[in-house]
């Protein structure tokens, strides 16, 4: 088991790109006492727990495992909720329908509320030939079909969230326990699924894929927007962001600096992200899947080469990023802690590593 903590840290430039590996985690603002949870919503003053994996099972003998990861999870007793950011399989693998409803009986074995946001994976990228040379928005309409069709209820376990179901997007999802803002939205790699669908023998995005991008990155940008109002409205002491695209990938860089226009997907929730981010009272936390790599670090602190990336003047130095491990690094769930009421600012949130059994 490996910890981390929200502790104050001097931040290189190296941790704020990701390249020097997992750097210390920022303290933030602290936030004034109070209350206030949505209508539905438990009301309790006590420390909980969340789980998050991601990219996971990816091949065969991870698929095999996948039954016992979820058992080492629901032991974990004192878990509240767990996220599952997205990418329920390999890049080079088939999109089909009896994949889906195979990871959907898996889900259901889940014994804590689990909150699942869809990765590229499973359907951005299923134009691929290996992937069935699906076309991916209709891989995206059964993805809804087989894991949000009842929405406004988690997985495994039922716990309520708001949707965005009247806008066709039933697997973006905000809840608030003790005082924290959790919002989970449907932000993909492959440039936020911009790019062509190869495929599919296309080599320029599709007007039918510009509306869909169009849409759904509308509404992930309400949401944001929403989360942080109603958070600052409720007084609470932190948000907490997830998203399967990993915005800050250090290995594409290189890429972004030279063409920022490789990035282009990202860039209003970006900037939503800094904006939102500066006005919140507290700490900021993204959390993200996407490039396997466990890292955490201050991608838009001053200094940060992203900013530039993404056109920003202004830096976010509150907003903490967490990337899980997965792939072949899916070898363990974070746990992160959230501590009791009485708590503000850095000492909000912390997490640790746990190791899966086998």
């Amino acid at each position: 088991m490996f910890v981390r903590s929200a502790v104050t840290a001097f931040v290189t430039l190296l941790s704020v790109t990701g390249l020097a590996g997992p750097s210390a985690v920022p303290a933030a603002a602290g936030v004034p006492s109070g209350a206030g949870v949505p209508a539905g919503a438990p009301v309790s003053d006590q420390a909980f727990s969340f789980g998050v994996i991601g990219d996971i099972p990816y091949g065969a003998a991870e698929i095999a495992k996948f039954p016992a990861r979820i058992k080492d999870i629901n032991a974990d007793t004192g878990l509240k909720f767990v996220t599952h950011v997205g990418d329920i399989k390999n890049g080079s693998s088939i999109c089909s329908d009896e994949y889906f409803q195979h990871i959907r009986s898996e889900f259901d074995t889940f014994e804590h509320p689990l909150v699942f946001t869809p990765g590229d994976n499973e359907w951005v990228d299923c134009h691929r030939t290996n992937n069935g040379a699906y076309n991916p928005l209709e891989r995206l309409d059964k993805l809804r079909q087989v894991f949000f069709n009842e929405p406004g209820k988690t997985l495994g376990e039922t716990m309520p969230v708001t949707t965005q179901e009247s806008q066709g997007l039933p697997e973006n999802v905000r809840f608030t326990q003790n005082r924290v803002a959790f919002s989970v939205v449907n932000v993909q790699g492959s440039n936020n699924s911009l790019q062509p669908w190869t495929g599919l023998g296309e080599t320029a995005a599709t007007p039918e894929q510009l509306a869909e991008v169009e849409h759904r990155t509308a509404a992930v940008l309400e949401q944001i927007r929403t989360t942080f109002s109603e958070a600052t409205r409720r007084n609470d002491r932190a948000v907490v962001l997830m998203t399967q695209a990993d915005m800050f990938d250090p290995s594409l860089l290189g890429t972004a600096t030279a063409d920022p226009e490789t990035m282009s997907g990202f860039r209003g929730i970006v900037q939503a992200i800094v904006e939102e981010t500066n006005r919140f009272d507290g700490p900021v936390y993204l959390i993200n899947g996407d490039s396997h790599v466990y890292a955490e670090n201050q991608p838009l602190a001053e200094g940060s080469p992203w900013l530039a990336v993404y056109g920003q003047d202004t830096a976010a130095d509150h907003l903490q990023r967490i990337t899980v491990d997965g792939s072949a690094n899916a070898t363990n769930y974070v746990k992160f802690n959230v501590a009791a009421n009485n708590a503000r600012g850095a000492e909000v949130l912390s997490w640790e590593k746990v190791l899966f059994s086998g």
